[in-house]
């Protein structure tokens, strides 16, 4: 059996007429990475009284990080969700 170029290897390793699983996986991850839901790093830190001082389109921005509907109604109920999710009590 011939060498094969892995053309999913990012170095171009040659394998025996195998693809190496791992880079397979790692190319598969990275490429999902690229679209879709990606959970942000870090928590928002708005207060309250952001919130209720926060426009709309900041809001819709906020929810869709998060992956969370923005089609919730107006912008008080946008605003009452955005608390409820982010806010402690």
């Amino acid at each position: 059996m011939g060498q094969i170029v892995c053309s999913n290897s990012p170095t171009g390793v040659k394998v025996n007429g195998h693809h190496h699983h791992q880079e397979m996986v790692k190319n598969d991850s990275q490429k999902s990475n690229t679209c879709g839901f990606q959970m942000p790093l870090h928590y928002p830190r708005y207060k309250k009284e952001d919130y209720e001082k926060m426009p709309e389109w900041k809001l819709d921005c906020l929810l869709e990080e998060y992956g969370l509907p923005t089609n919730i109604g107006d912008v008080n109920q946008k605003r009452k969700f955005a608390m409820g999710a982010f806010l402690w009590a």
